[in-house]
C-alpha cells in the first residue's frame, strides 16, 4: 500500500514537472517565433509564436488541474481552471481573427517573407518536443488511470499538427519561393486555432473533449 502511494506520488510529480516544462518551453518558443516572424516578415511564424503564448495560459490551467486531481481524483474543475479555459478560448479566437486580417492584407499588398528558414528550424524542434511530451504525458496518465491527463496528452496532437503546418509552408517557400506558401500556412493555423478555442470553451463547460475531437483520440 505504501509502495503504491509512493509510486503514485512520484508519477504526479512527474506529470506536474512536464506541465511546468510545457509552460516554460512555450514561453521560449513564443518569444523566438515572434521575434523571427517579425524580423523575416512571415505571418505563419509570427502567428505560431502568438499561439505558443496562448498555450502558456492553457498550460497553467493544466498544472493547476494536476495539483487538484492529485488531492482528489474525482473533483471537478475549479473556477480558476474554468476562467483560464475561457480566456484561452477567447485568445485563440482573437488569434484566428488576427491571422485572417493578416492574410487579407498580405494578399492585397502581395507581400512575401524575407525568408522562412527559421520557420523550418523552429517547427522541427517543436515537432520533436511535442511528440515527446505527448508520449510522456500519455504514459504517466495511463499508469495513474487518469483520463484528464491522458486527454491533455492527446490534445498535444494539435500542437504537432500546427507545427507540421508551419514546417510545410516554411519549407515550400524556402525551397520554391511560392508566393502564397506563407498565407496558406497562416490559414492552416487559423483552422487549428479556432478548433482549440472551441475545445477550451467545451472544457470550461465540463467536457474532457472539445468540439474538434482531438482530445478523445487514442
Amino acid at each position: 500500500m505504501i509502495q503504491h502511494e509512493n509510486t503514485e506520488s512520484k508519477l504526479f510529480k512527474q506529470a506536474f514537472a512536464l506541465s511546468l516544462f510545457t509552460i516554460f518551453y512555450n514561453i521560449a518558443e513564443g518569444i523566438i517565433s515572434m521575434y523571427f516572424g517579425y524580423q523575416d516578415e512571415t505571418l505563419a511564424l509570427f502567428g505560431f509564436g502568438v499561439d505558443s503564448f496562448i498555450e502558456v495560459l492553457s498550460g497553467i490551467g493544466i498544472a493547476i488541474m494536476i495539483l487538484r486531481i492529485r488531492k482528489n481524483p474525482a473533483s471537478t474543475r475549479s473556477d480558476f481552471e474554468k476562467t483560464a479555459l475561457r480566456i484561452t478560448g477567447f485568445s485563440f479566437y482573437f488569434l484566428s481573427a488576427g491571422l485572417l486580417a493578416g492574410i487579407v492584407l498580405n494578399l492585397i499588398s502581395q507581400h512575401k517573407p524575407e525568408t522562412t528558414l527559421w520557420g523550418v528550424i523552429i517547427s522541427l524542434i517543436s515537432i520533436a518536443v511535442m511528440i515527446w511530451l505527448m508520449l510522456a504525458k500519455k504514459r504517466i496518465g495511463k499508469k495513474l488511470h487518469s483520463d484528464p491527463i491522458i486527454a491533455d496528452a492527446n490534445c498535444t496532437k494539435v500542437c504537432v499538427y500546427m507545427s507540421l503546418v508551419l514546417l510545410a509552408s516554411s519549407l515550400i517557400y524556402e525551397l520554391t519561393g511560392f508566393a502564397y506558401a506563407d498565407v496558406i500556412g497562416a490559414a492552416g493555423l487559423i483552422y487549428f486555432s479556432f478548433t482549440e478555442g472551441c475545445e477550451a470553451f467545451e472544457k470550461a463547460k465540463g467536457k474532457e473533449c472539445g468540439c474538434g475531437g482531438h482530445c478523445g483520440e487514442e
